[in-house]
């Protein structure tokens, strides 16, 4: 089963939104979970910038086909492919 996919890092996003709406938190509190909010925030810009670039090459190749490949390294390719 794959973990760490994009419908989990939407419930962090909405479980940090309901810890920030918090009524029952201190100002200390909530301030830490401000913190962490832009931690997270910040993961999470990058990894939808990860899933965009995936998106881009996955339409490349669906628009041109193996002709693009040369271009696109990673496609089709496991993470330990380069190792062998």
């Amino acid at each position: 089963m794959s973990r760490n996919r994009m419908s989990d890092l939407k419930d962090h996003l909405f479980a940090q939104l309901e810890r920030l709406g918090d009524e029952s938190l201190t100002p200390e509190q909530i301030a830490t979970e401000a913190k962490r909010a832009e931690a997270i925030v910040g993961l999470a810009d990058q990894i939808t910038e990860n899933a965009k670039v995936q998106l881009t090459a996955a339409r490349l190749f669906a628009d041109h086909g193996d002709k693009i490949l040369p271009l696109l390294p990673q496609i089709g390719k496991s993470p330990d492919s380069d190792a062998k």
